[in-house]
């Protein structure tokens, strides 16, 4: 069970964040993001070694906010291989350094998001050890395991994951909040992830942080 530790970090999650959206093509903020934390939620790793946070962070920078969603692995050593997928170095006050990826590059965390869509793995609340994440919404109608042998690919809408068999996962990284609150996940989809974040006025959004489509679509 991933346990949190309330302690310092440097840099911080946000500045990492800062200097790494706007390199992604799905971002849509200034050259300076205007973060802060907006909500999210994790996920536990069997084995204990990765650490897995869906982080949503709210950018101020452009004309409007815009709420994303960041899945990062946090990992005590490098991930080989993936050095493309680095969002970061931090060091962690009880841990030491850590390496902080683009968990959508991350086989761990990816591996763990099929089995929350799956049922298999439950969403854990953000900020308190061993206790479940009550706004996280799963959906699942698909037959069969699905397949974690993902292509990545990421563009201006988001994060496409396709597996060869023909599903792909979608992350929402800009999100949209559901119209009255209310996510339905679209026609052709097999499974969902969906949750809340805070809004810039303090009140609560809803909508979709992924999306699973039977067919071969990116």
């Amino acid at each position: 069970m991933a346990v949190i530790h309330h302690t310092t970090l440097k840099p911080t999650k946000l500045e990492l964040l800062a200097a790494w959206l706007p390199s992604r093509p799905w971002y849509r903020g200034a050259a300076e993001p205007e973060l802060t934390k907006a909500g999210g939620f994790r996920l536990d790793d069997p084995k204990g070694a990765v650490g897995i946070e869906f982080m949503v962070v709210t950018d101020a920078s452009g004309a409007q906010p815009v709420a994303y969603l960041v899945p990062l692995a946090y990992r005590g050593a490098p991930l080989e291989g993936a050095e493309h997928a680095l969002v970061g170095t931090m060091e962690h006050g009880v841990l030491g350094q850590r390496w902080a990826y683009d968990g959508c590059h991350d086989p761990v965390l990816v591996a763990r998001l099929a089995a929350l869509i799956e049922g298999r793995a439950q969403a854990q609340d953000q900020n308190v050890s061993d206790t479940p994440a009550q706004r996280v919404v799963v959906s699942h109608t698909g037959e069969g395991s699905l397949s974690t042998d993902f292509t990545v690919t990421d563009d201006r809408e988001g994060t496409a994951l396709t597996t060869p068999q023909g599903p792909v996962l979608r992350l929402h990284r800009a999100l949209q909040p559901a119209a009255g609150g209310l996510f339905a996940a679209p026609r052709g989809a097999i499974g969902h992830v969906a949750g809340s974040w805070e809004a810039p006025d303090g009140s609560r959004a809803h909508g979709a942080f992924a999306v699973l489509h039977g067919g071969s679509r990116a």
